[in-house]
């Protein structure tokens, strides 16, 4: 009798758990059969870099490197998996004193709630390449609208998004961010995303959520040098908007010899859309590092006088954005006395965000 008890309740415990090991399965997709959004061409062998593979042997080293990070990019996907897990691995595993592990090579999933996008959680990397990890789980099992963000300072040679077993992932329903007349982002270590705390974070990122538009980040860190072959890729997006943010690297002879050049490429092929130039940030450490103070003044004094220039030559639909508070007076928006944290990212965002959305109102 205590046999037949004990059979039935092993036989009983199976049965519940059975259901539970069902849920539990994941099977993975390749990310590759959902858009991504923020690339700035699709001539490219790898899915998810910036730069043409045509620049391999004509950019600068640093800039090519730097072209393979996926700095910007999201995929975009909607399913009614209660849990959503991912897969992927990293081109080179960097490393960075500034810059958190789940920005710099990690993914950020936000999904779409009533109209707006709210952050979900990160996809922690792990000390290697090759990296799988857990972003959320328990949801109920409705269909979402999802945005995965990808790394930041490193690229990808593969993704996978994992989901329940008995669900279903497809192609966005919903157009969110919108992706005609994109915003695209020229600029250094600071517009790449460095240092924000996870990829959603970069401001290219915010100011794609704030103003529903499809962004394109062409941050390389410490070389926006005004190469003009990336100049020629801008020229190639038909944007709304162009914001060049390449001051804290250029110095006063490199904005000397090739600004007005760089954005000429730009206007040349794009004769009515708004082009933003920005200042170099009053960065808090310049309160106490006198050279620091002195090169910021002279490169703001530069970029200026030959914004001055393209307008006394007739120039339309350029604007200047002042770096004045651009961060706050605080200084505590820097990790390191340059580069941004999310405080950081968010103020800078909130600088830029009503002055493009007025110019991208009338259909840029």
């Amino acid at each position: 009798m205590k046999h037949n008890l004990l059979k039935h309740a092993m036989l009983f415990s199976a049965i519940l758990l059975f259901p539970s090991l069902t849920n539990a399965q994941i099977k993975y997709y390749d990310a590759s059969s959902f858009p991504v959004y923020g690339r700035a061409t699709e001539a490219t062998a790898s899915r998810y870099t910036r730069l043409p593979d045509s620049l391999e042997h004509i950019s600068r080293e640093p800039i090519w490197r730097l072209s393979r990070n996926s700095t910007g990019m999201a995929v975009r996907f909607r399913s009614n998996s209660s849990t959503i897990t991912a897969r992927w691995s990293n081109i080179f595993n960097n490393y960075m004193n500034h810059m958190t592990e789940t920005a710099k090579k990690g993914l950020d999933l936000y999904a779409l709630d009533n109209g707006e996008w709210r952050f979900v959680n990160s996809g922690r990397p792990g000390s290697g390449k090759d990296s799988k990890a857990t972003i959320v789980s328990n949801m109920e099992p409705t269909e979402r609208e999802f945005m995965l963000y990808l790394p930041l300072c490193d690229g990808l040679t593969s993704l996978e998004i994992g989901i329940d077993s008995t669900a279903f992932i497809a192609a966005p329903a919903v157009e969110s961010p919108v992706r005609t007349k994109p915003i695209v982002f020229y600029g250094t270590s600071i517009l790449q995303g460095i240092a924000a705390s996870r990829p959603g974070m970069a401001a290219s990122n915010i100011l794609s959520r704030k103003l529903g538009r499809e962004t394109i980040n062409l941050g390389f860190s410490g070389n926006a040098f005004l190469d003009l072959e990336v100049a020629e890729v801008i020229a190639e997006v038909d944007a709304g908007c162009f914001v060049l943010d390449f001051v804290p690297n250029a110095s006063v002879d490199m904005m000397n010899a090739r600004m007005e050049k760089f954005y000429r490429i730009i206007r040349d092929k794009h004769p009515l859309t708004p082009v933003i130039f920005i200042e170099d940030p009053i960065f808090p450490h310049s309160r106490f590092d006198k050279r620091i103070a002195s090169q910021v003044a002279a490169k703001n004094e530069t970029v200026e006088r030959i914004f001055n220039e393209l307008k006394a030559k007739g120039e339309k639909n350029i604007y200047f954005v002042k770096s004045t508070d651009m961060i706050g007076s605080d200084g505590e928006a820097t990790v390191d006395g340059i580069h941004f944290t999310d405080l950081g990212m968010v103020r800078y965002s909130e600088l830029l965000c009503p002055m493009i959305e007025e110019l991208i109102k009338d259909g840029n």
